[in-house]
């Protein structure tokens, strides 16, 4: 799959299309920092923005979002349902808070951010199906234009696809090479969802590894630039995060060079390296 700009796109099960890089505000605290992260990512070319409530960003982002004068229908703005209102009235009403707090009429990609709350453990999967059947209304009323999940196994998909009527876009989870949930991803491919790859550069934790560097010298590119390309090279849409506009630019100059299969077997050796993704039936949240 070649891509060659930030406008470029994946096109999901529903036929909405996606551009192939998201910027991440996870751990991007509400504030001039987020709004103006934000703003750097969308003036150096980044169209494609993911938030959730969960980050307590979301004012910040849709203060930028309005800033920056671009048109709203040239955007991709995503954003999560927090633990705390899952349920069918707590979803609706959630919903429409995240829409208030963003300022926007319309969102392109609402998730269920987590698929088993620890307050949730003995029915999960029915409240999943009720936010679920308000997510589905939210699309119907033009709310919504896509909806998706993040860190869900196999089991959490299944439960959810028994009564869904639209099918899940997307899988939003912890990829990367220390983790690259063969299971998981194998899951998302065979239901049509795209995986999204949140924390890309291991939380950090990737971009000091000595293959890695040594990866990225071979192509005189930075660490962070070789996890982003070997994000795309999979398949995967990854949602790198910065708040320093350096960075942020680096991030999206990924697009003139190609990792090779050896240095993308290197790289796929990585295994725990820095960490694995959490068990959503093990959280404490």
């Amino acid at each position: 799959m070649k891509f060659n700009s930030l406008e470029d796109t994946y096109t999901l099960n529903n036929g909405v299309k996606i551009p192939v890089i998201g910027f991440g505000t996870w751990q991007t605290p509400n504030g001039e920092v987020a709004k103006e992260s934000v703003l750097a990512a969308l003036n150096c070319g980044y169209r494609h923005i993911d938030t959730a409530k969960a980050y307590g960003n979301e004012k910040s982002v849709g203060e930028a979002i309005q800033q920056s004068g671009i048109n709203r229908h040239d955007l991709f703005i995503t954003t999560k349902l927090w633990n705390s209102d899952h349920g069918y009235e707590k979803t609706k009403k959630a919903i429409d808070q995240s829409l208030l707090d963003l300022n926007l009429d319309y969102l392109d990609l609402y998730l269920i951010h987590w698929p088993n709350p620890v307050e949730m453990r003995d029915n999960w999967a029915e409240l999943n199906s009720e936010s679920w059947q308000a997510m589905q209304e939210a699309v119907q009323a033009g709310k919504i234009r896509a909806i998706g999940v993040s860190n869900f196994r196999k089991h959490h998909l299944d439960a959810l696809m028994k009564e869904a009527e639209i099918k899940p876009a997307v899988n939003q989870i912890f990829l990367n090479p220390s983790d690259l949930q063969e299971q998981v991803v194998a899951e998302d491919e065979k239901l049509g969802l795209l995986s999204e790859a949140y924390s890309p550069l291991g939380t950090g934790g990737l971009l000091g590894n000595d293959v890695v560097k040594e990866v990225a010298q071979h192509y005189s590119k930075s660490s962070a630039q070789v996890l982003i390309r070997w994000s795309l090279q999979h398949g995967f849409l990854p949602l790198p995060k910065s708040v320093h506009p350096e960075y942020i630019k680096a991030n999206a100059d990924v697009f003139d060079f190609e990792i090779n299969p050896e240095d993308m077997t290197k790289l796929d050796a990585l295994h725990g390296v820095a960490g694995l993704a959490n068990d959503p039936d093990k959280t404490d949240f």
